[in-house]
């Protein structure tokens, strides 16, 4: 396995570092929970970046590395919603859409064909990273607010809390918006599959 697949694996397994510190209480644990996500998303940009230089691409890389994401992201984000900050119709438009590109890409490897990330996809990623680091940081400011400085309140709460759900319903948006893009881009794969 070359470096770039296992920073891919080191992804899924930092997923689970980054659960336990999100749902320890205390400013610490929100922090050192920022800290394994920001590690985690920069595996991401560093096993891309040392693929395409050293022309070490792989099918493992292109099938996997996208699914790493999708774990990442989709593991924040449901931890947010049993956290009562993001409404669940949100995560589940979001799981929609990731599943029915991952089942494209499975349907497109059977028939030899890998489909790799492309730019809507890139850029729908960077919104949910940057919605999860909104939300991270207002968990740290909110411990923080709570337990040390003693200035949170519920209409605090309030304000932050529309705020999460504008910047959610934005990074929807993208989401869907990406998906029925790459479903329709690639719909050769799944027509051709019909007429078989």
């Amino acid at each position: 396995m070359n470096l770039p697949n296992k920073l891919t694996v080191l992804r899924i397994i930092l997923v689970a570092v980054f659960m336990f510190f999100l749902f320890m209480r205390g400013v610490p644990a929100k922090v050192f929970a920022l800290m394994t996500f920001l590690a985690a998303s920069f595996t991401d940009i560093l096993d891309g970046y040392i693929a395409k230089k050293y022309n070490i691409v792989t099918d493992f890389g292109r099938l996997m590395d996208p699914i790493a994401d999708k774990i990442l992201v989709l593991s924040a984000f449901l931890a947010f919603v049993e956290m009562e900050l993001v409404p669940a119709w949100m995560v589940v438009v979001i799981i929609f859409r990731d599943v029915a590109v991952t089942g494209l890409r499975m349907l497109a490897l059977a028939k030899g064909k890998v489909i790799s990330a492309d730019e809507g996809g890139k850029h729908k990623m960077v919104s949910q990273v940057f919605a999860i680091l909104a939300i991270l940081f207002f968990l740290i400011f909110r411990e923080g607010g709570m337990d040390i400085f003693h200035f949170w309140s519920a209409s605090t709460e309030y304000v932050y809390k529309d705020a999460i759900f504008i910047l959610m319903l934005l990074t929807t948006l993208l989401t869907l918006i990406s998906g029925m893009s790459y479903l329709i881009r690639n719909r050769e794969v799944y027509f051709n599959a019909k007429s078989h």
